[in-house]
């Protein structure tokens, strides 16, 4: 199911050559060696799927010059002698995917190999031509919104569907991360395969091992019977591991032995079990800074961290709140047997006016909230907003100065109007008295486009 990984070997010794590629074939690594640089170039284009190892010090053009003259989309991977650590640390300045000094372990250039091709995997998925029409109507059911960042983060999420490489999904809580997982899952090559999800942070320190290797019968007391693990469970699939930062350090070595190996160990078993598993990980923390500190595994980060998909807040996409409400409405309706009721100018203007520090879960459940709320009472957006029934704090909270609290005011007040009127730019001029070329500064200040309010878009 993975795709075939390739690499080019340059060196100017032809017994190094036979015993790199011997252990690349073994590998899995289809392996094409060239005794010159020149040689090779003609192969290293932008459409090259592979990588490059290549000596640093050879006749002719050498691994520094190479480095500088083919794509700097593919990876190179140098290989240096004692004297050359100086430059190939410059090499790293100029872009070197990694260097390795003699002598060095075969399974550490694999190693290095394999996470290089995943990089190179993801590097061409990314590339703007690949994205297809069909794929982006679907995704935009699920990932709704019209806004700049939301439009991004659906071709991102698009992109990386295509590959097999690990994923990290960085982001605030309830901004939607296990809806990214699932939505890179049903567009890639698995999808007919399993999606298991895991919350990290919901399991004893003492029960993880057994959830996701699994455990032979009488491994430990209770252990009546051979049990399956997450990770077994997921083979041809997709395990994802949300809050994936409250993992313990002392678990964090054996999920890297899983990553590099691709095999488990149930516990009370010592025969390992190959497993074909695309491993996507979901964050609240920042792991980088989490690594920096000593909480997580700096391996395991950089292991990860082949793709990453980092998750706007609600703050910082509000244009979607409008859509997002009433998609939710809606399908509170169905669940309850409730029609959903019409967004009303003010109901429209009180949910963008709120910082939503709960991101869309505090949004969907306002929604929920509302819907009943509205079929006992007849209450409205605005009252349930302003009475903090619906939120978890109330409008034009927090510390922000009266400049950041009235440009506030006036863009939810802008985008309530765009609404309204479905982009009418003469109608929004005329309801609040504004000039053509003011309205235009004001929506170019606010980051609003007209498209984006169109009948049909804000619904």
């Amino acid at each position: 199911m993975d795709e075939i990984m390739h690499a080019v070997v340059i060196d100017d010794e032809p017994t190094v050559l036979e015993s790199v590629a011997q252990c690349l074939t073994l590998a899995g690594i289809e392996a094409r060696t060239f005794t010159s640089a020149l040689e090779a170039l003609p192969l290293l284009d932008s459409d090259f799927r592979g990588v490059v190892v290549s000596d640093i010090r050879m006749p002719g053009m050498d691994g520094m010059s190479l480095l500088q003259a083919i794509d700097p989309g593919i990876p190179v991977i140098l290989i240096t002698g004692h004297g050359g650590i100086a430059q190939a640390v410059e090499a790293m300045k100029l872009g070197a995917y990694d260097f390795i000094e003699k002598p060095y372990k075969q399974d550490r250039l694999i190693d290095v190999i394999k996470r290089a091709c995943q990089q190179r995997q993801v590097t061409l998925a990314t590339q703007p031509q690949l994205v297809t029409a069909d794929n982006e109507d679907w995704l935009a059911s699920v990932i709704i919104g019209e806004s700049e960042p939301t439009r991004r983060l659906r071709q991102h999420v698009q992109a990386l569907a295509r590959v097999n490489a690990d994923v990290v999904i960085a982001g605030e809580t309830g901004t939607g991360k296990e809806l990214v997982a699932r939505s890179l899952h049903a567009l890639s090559i698995r999808c007919d395969q399993p999606f298991v999800p895991i919350n990290v942070g919901a399991i004893p320190e003492s029960l993880l091992e057994s959830e996701l290797f699994g455990h032979e019968a009488g491994a430990f007391t209770g252990a009546q019977k051979r049990r399956i693990g997450l990770l077994e469970a997921a083979h041809q699939g997709t395990l994802f591991l949300d809050e994936i930062e409250s993992m313990p350090m002392s678990f964090q070595i054996k999920l890297l032995r899983v990553l590099q190996e691709r095999e488990v160990v149930r516990v009370g078993s010592n025969t390992p079990v190959p497993i074909n598993v695309r491993i996507i990980s979901a964050t609240k923390e920042d792991l980088r800074e989490a690594a920096n500190e000593g909480r997580f595994r700096e391996d395991l980060y950089y292991r990860q961290m082949v793709a990453d998909i980092h998750l706007p807040a609600l703050r910082n996409r509000i244009d979607d709140v409008p859509a997002l409400f009433s998609h939710f409405l809606r399908e509170a309706g169905r669940n309850n047997n409730l029609e959903a009721p019409k967004l009303e100018y003010e109901d429209v203007l009180a949910l963008e006016m709120h910082d939503w520090p709960g991101n869309v879960r505090e949004l969907k459940h306002t929604a929920e909230r509302f819907l009943l709320s509205r079929s006992i009472s007849g209450i409205s957006v605005s009252d349930l907003m302003r009475l903090g029934l619906g939120s978890q704090t109330s409008t034009l909270s927090g510390e922000r100065s009266l400049n950041d609290r009235i440009d506030q005011f006036e863009r939810a007040l802008i985008s309530a109007e765009l609404a309204q009127h479905h982009g009418n730019i003469k109608e929004v001029m005329s309801v609040l008295g504004l000039p053509r070329r003011t309205l235009n500064e004001k929506m170019q200040k606010y980051g609003l486009k007209r498209e984006t309010f169109v009948a049909g878009k804000s619904q």
